[in-house]
C-alpha cells in the first residue's frame, strides 16, 4: 500500500451558543463547508497547540476530549464546580480550575491517556497570567509553575515527585517559558519602593542557577507581555504603564524592549514615530519581526534579529499584523476600534498584493498551510454582525457566512512543514480559482470580493484619521449598533443639513423679493 503524501486538510472549530462544530476546509466543495461534527453541547471549546485533539467544556461540569482525526470522544471528565480548563501542547494533560473551596485542592492535572489524576495543588484565583498554573513547552518536556518569589518546575516524567527544584526570584508577578527549545524561562518583576521594574531571563534545567543570563531594568512599568521567538535567542517585551505622564495618550504609555539570550543586545527597539506599541509579532521562523506603532495613523516596520529595520510597510488607521505560518506573506490591518482595513504583503519580494476591508474583526489568523486568512466577528466583544470571512492569500474574498450569534472560529493547528512550498501550494489554489471561473451549469459564483480588492501595487489611498471610542458621536455609534456604517449616517445628517439650508436660502430669497 502506498504512503499517503497530500497535505492534510483544514478544518475549523466553530462556536455558537450553547453548540459547537468542527467544518472540513477550505476549499469548499459546492462553496460551502463539510460539517465533521455537528451541534456538541459547548460552553468553551479549545485545540491543544499540536492539533491532535480538541476539548470540549460541556454546561454539566464534564470536559470531554475529542479526537481531531476520527472526530470521537476519546475520554470525558467530571470536574464539580468547574471555573475553566486547559490542554497541554501535545495533549497528553487536561488541567482544571475548580472554585476554591476550604481544605481543598482546586488545580488538578489529569493524564488524558488513562484519566487519572497525577497532581493537584491549591490557588486562590485565576488570572490571564496565572492560568494555566502549570506551563509546559512545545514538546512538553519542560513544565513549570509560578508560585510567590519563585518559578518551581516538574519533572514530567513523573509528576508525583511535586517540583523537583526552584528558581529564586524575589517580587516576580509573571514568566514565560521559551517554547521552541524550551531553553530559557522569562521573568517580570514590576516596580516598587523606587526599585525599578526588570526583564530577568534565566536558563532552564539548572537547579544551582541563580543569576540571570540577561536582564533589562526600566521605570513607568506595570504590565509586560513576554514573547519569545521560535529557536529561544530572543524575547520581546512589551511594557505598559497604566498612566502616560507625557499626557499625550488617554491608554497609558508602552514600550518595546528586545533582549537576547546572548546578552549582545539588552535596549529599546529603536522605533521612528511616538505613541503606544499596538501589537509585536515574531515571525513563524524567529528570524525577523513585527511592530505596529505609533500614534494613528500607526507605522508598521519589520526588523531582524539584531533589531534593524528591513522593511517598512508604511502608515495608516493599524493595530494588527499577522505573519503567514508558511513564510512569504503577512497581513497588516487594522481591528477593534479601527475601520478593518487589511492589506497583504509578499515581504519576500517587499511589494504589497492588496488591500481590502473586514469591518468589525474581532479575531484573525491565517490557515496552518499559508493559503487562507480568516476574519471573526465574535460575540460579547460585538452583539451584531457575527459572522465569518475568508480571504485569499491575496486578500481576495473566497468564502462568508453570518451568524445570529457567534463565539468563536479558530484554525485547527497543523505543523506547516506539513505542507507543501508555499509557491507551489498558491500555484495549485490559482488553478481552482481559474476552473472555479468557467461557465457551467450548476455551483456556486466564484469569489466576489475580488472585484473590492485593489489590483497589485494599488494607489496609496489616503487613511482615515483616527477616532477613539469615547470621542465618537452617540449618532456614529447608534449607526455602528444597527449595522449602518458612519459614512452612511454622516452623509445622511449631511443631506438634512444641506435641505435645511436651502429652504433658509428659499425663504431669504422670497423676503428680499417681496420688500
Amino acid at each position: 500500500m502506498a504512503l499517503e503524501t497530500h497535505s492534510p486538510s483544514l478544518q475549523i472549530l466553530v462556536r455558537r451558543p450553547e453548540e459547537c462544530s468542527l467544518w472540513t476546509g477550505p476549499p469548499f466543495p459546492n462553496g460551502q463547508p463539510n460539517v465533521k461534527l455537528d451541534k456538541v453541547n459547548c460552553l468553551n471549546a479549545k485545540f491543544s497547540d499540536d492539533g491532535s485533539l480538541f476539548m470540549v467544556v460541556k454546561s454539566n461540569s464534564v470536559v470531554s476530549i475529542y479526537d481531531c482525526k476520527s472526530a470521537n470522544e476519546i475520554r470525558s471528565f467530571q470536574v464539580p464546580n468547574l471555573v475553566a480548563a486547559s490542554l497541554s501542547p501535545r495533549g497528553t494533560y487536561l488541567q482544571t480550575f475548580q472554585k476554591p473551596a476550604p481544605q481543598e485542592k482546586n488545580v488538578t492535572l489529569w493524564k488524558i491517556e488513562t484519566g487519572d489524576s497525577i497532581y493537584q495543588l491549591t490557588q486562590k484565583s485565576m488570572t490571564r497570567v496565572n492560568w494555566p498554573a502549570i506551563q509546559f513547552s512545545s514538546d512538553e518536556a519542560t513544565a513549570c509553575r509560578l508560585a510567590t518569589n519563585e518559578l518551581q518546575f516538574f519533572d514530567t516524567g513523573d509528576f508525583s515527585k511535586g517540583f523537583v527544584y526552584r528558581l529564586r526570584v524575589p517580587g516576580v508577578a509573571s514568566a514565560e517559558l521559551s517554547s521552541s527549545p524550551a531553553s530559557h524561562v522569562a521573568a517580570f518583576v514590576p516596580e516598587s519602593k523606587g526599585v525599578p521594574a526588570s526583564v530577568q531571563i534565566y536558563a532552564c534545567g539548572n537547579a544551582s542557577q541563580s543569576q540571570p543570563v540577561a536582564r533589562r531594568s526600566f521605570f513607568r512599568c506595570s504590565t509586560t507581555q513576554l514573547k519569545w521567538n521560535h529557536g529561544s535567542t530572543g524575547l520581546l517585551a512589551v511594557a505598559q504603564s497604566d498612566v502616560d505622564k507625557t499626557n499625550q495618550s488617554y491608554y497609558g504609555e508602552s514600550k518595546l524592549y528586545y533582549i537576547t539570550t546572548d546578552g549582545k543586545y539588552e535596549g529599546l527597539v529603536p522605533l521612528r514615530k511616538e505613541g503606544p506599541v499596538h501589537e509585536a509579532q515574531w515571525s513563524h521562523s524567529g528570524l525577523e519581526f513585527a511592530v505596529v506603532y505609533g500614534f494613528m495613523p500607526a507605522k508598521a516596520t519589520l526588523f531582524d534579529k539584531n533589531c534593524n529595520p528591513i522593511l517598512e510597510l508604511g502608515t495608516g488607521p493599524y493595530n494588527t499584523i499577522r505573519w503567514n505560518p508558511k513564510g512569504k506573506f503577512l497581513c497588516l490591518a487594522g481591528f477593534g476600534n479601527l475601520p478593518g482595513d487589511m492589506v497583504f504583503w509578499d515581504y519576500v519580494e517587499k511589494k504589497q498584493l492588496a488591500s481590502t476591508k473586514a469591518e468589525w474583526s474581532v479575531t484573525s489568523e491565517w490557515s496552518p498551510d499559508g493559503c487562507y486568512f480568516m476574519t471573526a466577528t465574535t460575540a460579547p466583544r460585538l452583539q451584531v454582525d457575527n459572522g465569518i470571512k475568508i480571504f485569499h492569500y491575496n486578500g481576495s474574498l473566497y468564502f462568508k457566512k453570518m451568524f445570529d450569534k457567534l463565539y468563536q472560529a479558530d484554525w485547527k493547528p497543523e505543523s506547516p512543514s506539513k505542507f507543501g512550498d508555499i509557491t507551489e501550494l498558491i500555484k495549485s489554489l490559482d488553478s481552482i480559482k481559474l476552473e472555479d471561473k468557467k461557465p457551467s451549469g450548476q455551483g456556486p459564483k466564484p469569489a466576489q470580493a475580488s472585484a473590492k480588492v485593489s489590483s497589485a501595487n494599488p494607489t496609496a489611498q489616503k487613511p482615515a484619521a483616527y477616532r477613539p471610542p469615547h470621542a465618537k458621536t452617540a449618532a456614529v455609534i447608534k449607526a455602528e449598533l444597527l449595522g449602518e456604517s458612519s459614512a452612511e449616517t454622516l452623509s445622511k445628517n449631511a443631506l438634512k443639513n444641506k435641505k435645511k439650508r436651502e429652504k433658509q436660502k428659499e425663504k431669504k430669497a422670497a423676503a428680499d423679493a417681496s420688500s
